[in-house]
């Protein structure tokens, strides 16, 4: 038998646990476990993917557990490399998608010296993650991936990282590998809480269902479907949760997403109601105390776990369990029900205010582009199999208000940290699961410049990708906007403009560019018919933003 090194558990567990695909770049403290992954013998090894950044190397992993459901995988080197790994673990963390982060480390001996890359790192990741443990004995490798996995795929879906000494990763392993194991699965709510939860719904006059991050998978979004197919419910989405509305249900039952500005018809639908029936919800992607200003919400918490509660939001009740089978169960008990024919007229008017929000008038003055128009522009070019990553910045309001989605993870938003540079590394990770479709990231100056660098992975792996760049001249529009409304004047927000389409250019990619509105449209076809990375740049016209946080209900700004 082949003699196995601590490197080789770590794929075999990986492999066991049905990761296909891992991304990371390596160094010496962990360079066994790379030339396991990409060396001669590597052939029923997950596909190694080298980023340019180990920060991008966690998103793309976050993007895998987001699209998958399975656990992303990001590797790096010690010291620095396990450093830049943590803000994209913070993210994943938040907005609960599964990642699994492996970190170099030098040998055990020298653990606590000052030595040469020697970091805390299982104590640096601890609080951003839902477990972190360094491998002290190769023998307890396979445990020790078990359980980082479990964490990642529990309740709340997260991060784990583990720590692997350089001479565990070397180390000849005795002990067997660990099977695979069953994953525990969750039954539905408690029946006598669902049958109060009908009696909740019956007396209600109206009804409206919250949409969250943890309510957006494929098993939910079906039975979600179903419940309103069957009693038409009105549903509000949070940004994670875009696209559980189908297209064909979008005239009954879509009424907007709501995030950031508590000014949105989602937020006005939400504050008339009389039963919020909130889904998979969690408090990060939009605080309770944006939708619930005034505490006088009937809220009633669907979940995998118990909510936090807080001053804005106190559920009548909580049903704990499989959301997709409490909804099945749910659907069934509802038998019979009708939605209040009452509403209806209630339901007409913020239906007609939606559809009014997004209608365009676009200004040609500027030889700059008025979002709506390029958000329109994206719709026209984008069919339902495409997967949409929007990077954080003003562009990101605009998108995630008016663009709209009809299946689930197909539009791919930061919202519970709105980390910067997320877009480009995200859309890359749809390509590489679905090269039959192109995949778009959508993207500000700044953001794209934040994880620009991987443009050149993409064309080394000859993507599918159309990058879509908001041009506002070099500006942090998203801060800059919102200092103006506070301040006499904005500060720290220009970085100065860079030529995009030169630096597509120069990775290897197909640069455009949009030189004035009327060119929109017939650009935006030509990249999307074009094979390979092709990187659009679109000047836009961001002096509407104000109206982004007009009307504001009560909020503050972010």
């Amino acid at each position: 038998m082949k003699k196995m090194t601590g490197a080789d558990v770590v794929i075999d567990s990986l492999r066991k646990h049905g990761v296909d695909m891992v991304f990371g770049i390596p160094g010496a403290k962990i360079d066994r476990l790379f030339e396991a992954l990409d060396g001669q013998d590597s052939k029923d090894s997950p596909k190694l993917i080298v980023t340019r950044h180990e920060q991008n190397a966690v998103f793309m992993a976050q993007a895998y557990g987001r699209l998958t459901g399975k656990t992303g995988v990001a590797i790096s080197t010690s010291g620095p490399g396990v450093g830049n790994l943590t803000t994209g673990i913070m993210t994943a963390n938040a907005e609960g998608d599964p990642v699994l982060a492996i970190g170099g480390q030098v040998q055990r001996k020298d653990l606590h010296r000052a030595t040469h890359q020697s970091t805390p790192s299982t104590e640096i990741m601890a609080p951003i993650t839902q477990y972190s443990a360094e491998i002290q004995d190769p023998d307890n490798i396979s445990e020790i991936m078990a359980n980082a996995f479990e964490a990642s795929q529990n309740g709340h879906k997260g991060t784990a990282f583990v720590s692997l000494p350089q001479d565990v990763d070397d180390a000849t392993v005795t002990e067997p590998a660990l099977p695979i194991y069953q994953t525990p699965r969750m039954g539905p709510a408690d029946p006598q809480d669902l049958r109060k939860l009908v009696d909740l719904i019956k007396s209600a006059k109206l009804p409206v269902i919250l949409v969250g991050q943890r309510g957006a998978d494929e098993e939910i979004t079906a039975a979600l479907r179903r419940l309103m197919t069957d009693y038409h419910f009105p549903v509000v989405e949070t940004y994670q949760a875009a696209g559980v509305v189908s297209r064909d249900l979008e005239a009954q039952s879509y009424f907007g997403r709501v995030g950031l500005f508590r000014n949105q018809v989602g937020d006005q639908l939400l504050a008339a109601s009389d039963l919020v029936l909130a889904v998979g919800y969690d408090a990060i992607e939009y605080e309770p105390r944006n939708w619930n200003a005034n505490d006088d919400l009937r809220i009633v918490n669907l979940d995998t776990l118990p909510a936090q509660i807080d001053n804005h939001y106190t559920p009548i009740m909580q049903l704990i369990g499989n959301i997709a089978t409490s909804l099945q169960e749910l659907d069934s008990l509802l038998s019979g029900y009708s939605y209040p024919q009452a509403a209806k007229g209630t339901l007409a008017k913020f239906k007609q205010q939606l559809d009014a929000d997004k209608q365009l008038q676009v200004p040609k003055e500027h030889g700059a582009n008025h979002p709506l128009a390029i958000v329109q522009a994206i719709q026209e070019n984008v069919t339902d199999d495409m997967t949409v990553a929007v990077d954080v910045g003003s562009h990101y309001i605009w998108m995630a208000r008016h663009f709209r989605c009809y299946e689930p993870r197909h539009l791919l938003i930061s919202n519970g940290m709105q980390t910067l540079g997320v877009g480009l590394p995200w859309a890359m990770v749809a390509a590489m699961l679905h090269p039959e479709h192109q995949a778009v990231a959508v993207v500000g100056d700044g953001g794209f410049l934040f994880s620009g660098a991987e443009l050149a992975t993409a064309v080394q792996h000859h993507l599918n990708v159309v990058v879509i760049v908001w041009n506002d001249g070099g500006h942090y529009d998203m801060v800059k906007f919102q200092e103006e409304m506070k301040y006499p004047q904005a500060a720290g927000v220009t970085f100065g403009a860079v030529d995009i389409v030169k630096y597509a250019e120069s990775c290897g990619a197909t640069g455009l560019r949009v030189n004035k509105p009327t060119e929109l449209k017939d650009t935006l076809q030509k990249a999307f018919k074009t094979d390979g990375p092709v990187v659009v740049d679109v000047p836009v016209d961001y002096s509407r933003n104000r109206d982004l946080a007009a009307k504001l209900i009560s909020s503050q700004l972010g």
